[in-house]
């Protein structure tokens, strides 16, 4: 039985993969990867993979329901599997937060991110800590929200986000073992 939940938000499919609104996927990827899992299984409406993170049993999930909906997938698995909240760890974009800058929260609101908003709802709490990726707003303030989250990373980008992916791999032993807010002092900011 798992003693975490680990999710990466992001939307399936193809076309969406290198996007900015899956950060949360490439970073739980990152960790299976460390981990030397894939994430595979399709299981409560999300590929998954057991693990174990720095000798803790993990579960780690994408979910398929596509953005809005992750609430649906999470909740299911942290039900059956009697997770609660603080021991649920969500991974998520953020176009509030320049590129390349890792926010770690122990809750709070949603904060305009629609996937974080359906879980919030469907769980009836906001008391689960959340790493937010930084992905940074767009430059032209013509571009449409939804085109800038659903456009691709370029490849310096994409070199900056396996930066923070990295990082979020160190981040989340330290928050099970030490807890939250020793991870936000430790790794909280701007990869250089």
């Amino acid at each position: 039985k798992p003693e975490y939940i680990i999710v990466g938000l992001g939307n399936i499919g193809e076309k969406y993969d290198g996007t900015r609104h899956n950060a949360g996927f490439m970073a739980v990827d990152k960790l299976a990867e460390k981990c030397g899992v894939q994430i595979k299984k399709l299981r409560f409406k999300a590929m998954t993979a057991d693990a174990v993170v720095n000798g803790v049993p993990c579960l780690l999930m994408k979910p398929t329901t596509f953005m809005n909906n992750s609430g649906e997938a999470v909740r299911e698995i942290a039900q059956f599997y009697k997770i609660p909240p603080e021991n649920l760890f969500l991974i998520c974009d953020d176009v509030n937060i320049p590129l390349g800058t890792l926010r770690i929260r122990e809750k709070g609101s949603a904060g305009g991110h629609n996937g974080l908003k359906d879980i919030i709802y469907m769980l009836c709490s906001d008391e689960f800590p959340r790493l937010r990726v930084g992905v940074g707003a767009p430059k032209n303030e013509h571009i449409d929200l939804a085109d800038h989250v659903l456009g691709m990373f370029s490849k310096e980008e994409n070199e900056i986000l396996l930066k923070v992916a990295k990082r979020i791999t160190e981040a989340l032993p330290v928050m099970m073992k030490d807890g939250v807010s020793k991870a936000m002092s430790r790794y909280n900011g701007k990869i250089e």
